[in-house]
């Protein structure tokens, strides 16, 4: 049995994988969540805005990490449709137009938001920085156009938009370093409330935002969107991938306990 244990076929392991993916997903399963001070403010601030206020959502993350920041916007988008807060959409990556709009068409379809009335997807220029501060001016200087490439100047919710002074809110789901670009070009120099949504993998590097105040809230990963669904009272994709997250940890803790006590009595019977 310990011989066995040891030398475990790795296909067994991937089959277990798989069960322990599958299941969470086709049976609900509700795990104890708390909601973090960071993903609460955002919630608050959200919540607090007065109806027809307006935020920016940047789509900042590509399609091989949309896992986590993905359920984060529906959740938000959610959250803005509901309380009539209008939505900029927009991404500072080339690959991520065709994503973000189809999300935002989604979810405000869902929702019963009007294209152009309630929210409007700007697309991709290039030159982050350059469209960071460029924004800060003149939107209309540099997205002319919206993604569907309709002028900025016949959407309805955009006639009294400008710049920055506009716009109650800026949240960037990030996969990369874009928060902090915001937060130095758009944050300090213009005086944008930035809120991120961020992957777990740099969630760590935000922390020093949140304690300076130049983060008004923040939700890390699958944990983050699955608060703020809690929030909202509505669990979506965010606590499916919490759950089997948490699932496949448990599993490989079991085998990793498992392979070490196998391990250490295997060479306590050979001594």
């Amino acid at each position: 049995m310990l011989e066995k244990l040891m030398n475990m076929d790795r296909r067994i392991i991937f089959v277990l994988i798989a069960v322990v993916v599958i299941i969470p997903t086709l049976i609900p399963v509700s795990l104890p969540t708390t909601v973090s001070e960071p993903t609460q403010k955002l919630y608050n601030y959200i919540d607090a805005l007065p109806p027809e206020s307006t935020i920016i959502m940047a789509f900042d993350y590509g399609p091989s990490s949309l896992a986590e920041p993905e359920p984060m916007a529906k959740a938000v988008l959610q959250h803005c449709f509901n309380k009539n807060v209008r939505v900029i959409g927009m991404t500072l990556y080339h690959n991520t137009p065709t994503l973000a709009h189809n999300l935002m068409r989604k979810i405000a379809a869902e929702n019963g938001a009007v294209d152009g009335e309630d929210y409007v997807f700007l697309g991709y220029r290039p030159g982050a920085v350059q469209v960071i501060l460029g924004m800060g001016t003149n939107i209309a200087n540099v997205f002319e156009t919206d993604y569907d490439g309709r002028a900025i100047t016949e959407i309805p919710m955009m006639k009294n938009v400008t710049n920055y002074d506009q716009i109650d809110l800026l949240l960037d789901l990030a996969a990369g370093s874009s928060t902090g670009a915001w937060i130095v070009y758009a944050n300090t120099r213009y005086n944008l409330k930035i809120a991120a949504g961020v992957t777990g993998v740099i969630i760590a590097q935000m922390y020093p935002y949140l304690q300076t105040g130049q983060l008004v809230g923040l939700m890390p990963g699958y944990l983050g969107a699955t608060e703020y669904e809690k929030l909202l009272n509505a669990p979506g994709a965010g606590t499916v991938g919490l759950n089997t997250a948490s699932f496949i940890h448990l599993l490989i803790i079991g085998l990793v306990v498992l392979g070490n006590i196998a391990f250490f009595i295997h060479r306590r019977r050979e001594e």
